[in-house]
């Protein structure tokens, strides 16, 4: 359960409306052929978005990957030859091009925006050409409509996958440019599939079949799935219809990318040059490093830590130390303000943006026979609307007297130390004094434990860890595939018999100037038998894991906050479902396939091992002397887990509750604004009353840019599973190594093995006996007395 951990970081993850997400989520995982605005999971037609995490998670809001990444599908573990062949063309330039080339990991180091138009271009006309094949010879069969299938959505994937990464992590406006020229080329191929009649009429006949009963649980849920998502992207509307339909999702597409865009040129807009050091009294040294080194990059050469001058921007690292630890008042509301007003105004506004966005969605559910959005997006997901709104509801009751009494603590505490404010307390004091009365409360400055925390360490425990539970290897791979970036590494998953079972890179740092915020996991390729290099064994999974946390400064390695090792904690729970998967049918295999409400399970269940005893000792070593946390430090931070849990399951509750709201009751155009609406749902999910002026619809990512529109309570939703999941190895023993590993095996063979093959519920049934219930959340967080009384 993160939400509650160090307490000022927590209620910064609250103000933290991240710019990324994606699909969260990872991230988290949307179709495999359906516009980026939409929500739904991983189906055969429609490509993955990634895993983001949530915007009041461990990682704050470096948790919002939102663009929609593409899975594709790699090599075998022998990696002998390319996953797919270069597309033929006289011209030697697409000839020439990495995007086009055989290859055994993506060319991520030698593509240029130069190559993504003839590239793109090149491959969609030989992918319409491959589905005109399709269509002529298809047969309700699996190796006469899925295998071809599969093989097409896979290239696309791949190609687009690479492309769509180094936006993310290497942005520029010349690859905006070339991205913007040939997207609604690429939305019109997609739309062509998932619109295929022929494809569709033959999914029917295999489902209508006698032979029916005799296929798997996977190759069932993929045939369904294909049908309900067929569905969804209009196969079954009239001609005039259909062309209205498809425009929204063209449109839709354009306006999800430009909100990213606004809220990432925003973001990056904003910076204040400080030369007084007064004014930043109370940074703490890793954060006035960070400032100094941010002015050196903006030509301040002689800027340092000491000294100054120092940058301060609204990326994520600079603008929490600045809410958490800055005792000038008026610096916090300045960039309090700046912060929740981003892409609200000027060129960047977003306003008209959210107008749009929430019409089309209206009118593409209206096309399709839905009431709303909202019955849209759940139409491919474990929940309904009605019981997500129950669950948010039964959540907010329990919450809500602890948020209450989070405030009063404040007031108190802060008065106590003479602060002026004390009895005026708003909205940029909050983090400030929480990180105060969680160091007078626990005797814990998170600012002291960086130390303890630095990044070899903490990946050196995460890989031991998965070891203990899941019996797999984790070792460093770098050189055998290309980078993005220096800091990138590259790891090899091993089996216990040693052999490969999958690989990863790792991203850690910020990087503002080119990369998005946020933290997140995303495919490169998924397990398939199909794509098998041997004809035999299946090919194997690659994952990428993006962070935004502290980069090495000076000659230090990265010192991590304990936000930010949960943060890693979660996207790697994230990457093992994707890179342990059993399944050999590509199409639902790792997090492909799973519902958006359930494919959180894994991260926010990894995230419960930081406050284990073993674990968090084996990593918390000082980088300069060896020395092991203390215990009386570690039994602060266990205790300190639960501190302001209130108020942090309120404000994911409030997120979760607006957007609902707006995806099921509001009427676009109507006598409410989106800000109203956004002020009526916060009378009863927020304490302290939003600012008149706030704006954080405007950079709210993960449900206008991203795949969690009318899905953001998938992170409570999946949060009640995640913790019932954690709860087995409680009640097994957490100290009771035999069982421990027992438990990880069930864990592994179920939870990660089956992906999307299976019900998520049957699933999580397999794996724990029963269905989940909400007491173990309650429990973790501090809230169970509240909710019985």
């Amino acid at each position: 359960m993160r939400r509650t951990g160090l307490l000022g970081t927590l209620l910064i993850a609250n103000i933290l409306m991240a710019t990324r997400l994606t699909l969260t989520f990872s991230r988290s995982i949307p179709p495999l052929l359906i516009t980026r605005t939409s929500c739904s999971v991983s189906h055969l037609k429609q490509f993955p978005k990634s895993h983001p995490c949530p915007l009041w998670s461990s990682s704050f809001s470096f948790c919002l990957r939102l663009r929609k990444s593409t899975s594709p599908l790699i090599a075998s573990s022998s990696f002998s030859s390319s996953p797919f062949m270069a597309a033929s063309s006289p011209n030697a330039l697409v000839e020439d091009n990495p995007l086009l080339q055989n290859f055994d990991f993506p060319p991520f180091d030698v593509v240029e925006p130069k190559h993504v138009r003839p590239g793109i271009r090149a491959l969609l006309g030989e992918l319409e050409r491959e589905l005109e094949d399709l269509e002529r010879n298809v047969e309700p069969s699996w190796p006469k409509l899925v295998e071809p299938l599969e093989k097409i959505v896979d290239r696309l994937t791949v190609v687009w996958g690479m492309v769509n990464h180094l936006k993310a992590v290497k942005d520029s406006s010349e690859l905006r440019s070339a991205i913007e020229d040939v997207q609604a080329e690429k939305v019109k191929f997609q739309l062509r599939l998932g619109q295929s009649k022929p494809i569709y009429n033959a999914f029917k006949a295999i489902r209508e079949s006698p032979d029916w009963q005799t296929l798997s649980d996977a190759r069932k849920r993929i045939v369904e799935s294909q049908i309900k998502e067929a569905v969804l992207n209009g196969v079954s509307l009239e001609d005039d219809k259909r062309e209205s339909f498809n425009k929204i999702e063209q449109e839709l597409e354009k306006l999800s990318q430009k909100f990213g865009e606004n809220v990432l040129d925003a973001t990056k807009k904003f910076e204040k040059l400080i030369t007084d050091q007064k004014e930043i009294e109370g940074l703490p040294a890793t954060a006035l490093g960070l400032a100094a080194q941010s002015a050196v990059t903006k030509g301040h050469e002689n800027a340092t830590a000491e000294n100054g001058p120092w940058l301060i921007t609204l990326d994520a690292p600079s603008f929490i130390a600045v809410m958490q630890h800055a005792r000038n008042r008026s610096l916090r509301e300045e960039i309090y303000r700046a912060y929740v007003s981003r892409a609200s105004s000027g060129d960047l506004d977003n306003t008209e943006i959210i107008n749009q966005i929430l019409k089309l969605r209206l009118e593409k559910a209206k096309l399709l026979n839905y009431n709303n959005y909202a019955e849209v997006s759940m139409a491919t997901k474990m929940a309904t609307v009605d019981k997500a709104e129950e669950l948010l509801e039964k959540l907010r009751r329990a919450s809500w007297d602890p948020a209450v009494q989070d405030i009063e603590d404040l007031k108190e505490f802060s008065k106590s130390q003479n602060a002026l404010e004390a009895s005026d307390l708003t909205h940029w004091d909050i983090s400030f004094w929480s990180e105060r009365l969680r160091e007078s409360k626990y005797d814990i400055n998170e600012e002291e434990l960086r130390p303890f925390f630095s990044l070899p360490k903490v990946m050196d425990g995460l890989f031991k860890l998965a070891n203990s539970l899941f019996g797999i290897e984790i070792e460093p791979a770098d050189g055998v595939a290309p980078v993005w970036n220096n800091d990138v590494k590259f790891f090899r998953v091993k089996d216990s018999s040693g052999s490969p079972i999958a690989y990863f890179y790792f991203d850690p740092y910020s990087r503002p100037a080119e990369k998005r915020q946020g933290a997140w996991m995303d495919e490169v390729f998924a397990r398939s038998r199909v794509l098998s290099r041997d004809g035999t064994s299946a090919r194997l999974p690659v994952a990428h894991m993006v962070c935004n946390q502290t980069p090495p400064v000076g000659n230090k390695p990265s010192l991590m906050t304990f936000r930010e090792v949960e943060t890693v904690f979660h996207e790697f729970g994230h990457a093992l479902q994707h890179m342990l998967t059993k399944q050999d049918e590509g199409l639902v295999a790792g997090i492909r396939g799973i519902e958006w409400d359930a494919v959180e399970l894994p991260s926010q269940f990894m995230e419960n091992w930081c406050y284990h005893r073993e674990t968090l000792m084996g990593i918390a070593k000082h980088f300069e002397t060896g020395e092991s946390l203390p215990e009386e430090v570690y039994l602060k931070l266990v205790a300190a887990r639960t501190f302001r849990a209130g108020s942090l399951s309120l404000r994911q509750l409030k997120f979760a509750s607006l957007d609902l709201e707006l995806h099921t009751k509001y009427v676009p155009g109507g006598p409410e604004s989106i800000y109203d609406v956004d002020r009526r749902v916060s009378e009863k999910t927020q304490v302290i009353p939003p600012l008149p002026e706030d704006r954080f619809l405007c950079s709210f990512s993960h449900i206008f840019a991203g795949g969690y529109a009318a899905g953001y309570y998938s992170y409570k939703w999946a949060e009640v599973l995640s913790a019932d999941a954690f709860s087995a190895f409680e009640d097994a023993g957490l100290d009771n190594d035999k069982a421990v590993k027992e438990t990880g095996h069930r864990f592994r063979e179920t939870i990660l093995a089956l992906g999307g093959g299976k019900e998520p519920l049957d699933v999580f049934v397999q794996f724990r006996g029963r269905e989940p219930t909400p007491d173990a959340l309650l429990r973790h967080n501090g809230l169970l007395p509240v909710a019985a009384s």
